[in-house]
């Protein structure tokens, strides 16, 4: 079982995102803020967990969390920003939505932007050690699985409903027959070199 907190003493708050290697659609990141005592076997790294598990666990932990956000980043601010300035956004906008004030901040990864000089911990694969980092992954990614599943039915040809936006090639094959949609990230490789090209040349 991963474990429930870094610092048995102060409140400190989970942080994750999903979406950074998509070619389309924001970047989702969410905050969370477990009691310190709080135990579950199942809860783990999102990617390690099925579909279906993951949903079924985020109601427990918007239930059972002190406090828990969501913060989006668009496609568009990707392209102004970069993915890894939009990663950090995305968190500090989850940070903010928080009805309690963390006093700590544990960050899955190895960079993070300061955070109102909140202290905060770069934690490797955190996702997979700390619970709280764990819940935030769950949240990101059926938050942002949502917006890309109804996102889909805007835009039929590319996959998103299962791919979810990441560049898969069925993804690519749609943007080379079909082209971008406005929420494609244009500062991202989206076809192979020359293709890409030929795309360009194109329109």
């Amino acid at each position: 079982m991963l474990k429930s907190y870094f610092d048995k003493i102060l409140i400190e708050a989970g942080c994750d995102e999903a979406g950074r290697g998509c070619l389309a659609g924001p970047v989702y990141a969410a905050s969370v803020i477990l009691p310190k005592k709080y135990r579950n076997k199942w809860l783990d790294d999102s990617k390690k967990l099925t579909d279906k598990d993951r949903y079924e666990l985020r109601p427990e932990i918007e239930e059972k969390a002190l406090a828990w956000a969501v913060g989006v980043v668009s496609n568009t601010e990707i392209d102004e920003i970069n993915i890894l300035n939009a990663s950090f956004l995305a968190m500090h906008r989850a940070i903010d939505q928080l009805t309690q004030e963390p006093e700590l901040l544990l960050i899955d990864g190895n960079r993070f932007t300061p955070y109102k000089q909140k202290p905060h911990h770069c934690i490797i694969q955190g996702d997979g050690k700390y619970l709280s980092i764990a819940a935030a992954s769950i949240l990101a990614k059926t938050y942002r699985d949502d917006f890309m599943k109804e996102a889909a039915k805007a835009h039929p040809h590319y996959g998103w409903e299962s791919n979810m936006g990441y560049p898969t090639r069925q993804h690519r094959e749609a943007i080379r027959l079909h082209a971008t949609t406005p929420l494609h990230r244009m500062t991202f490789q989206l076809l192979p070199g020359q293709l890409e090209m030929e795309l360009t040349i194109e329109e």
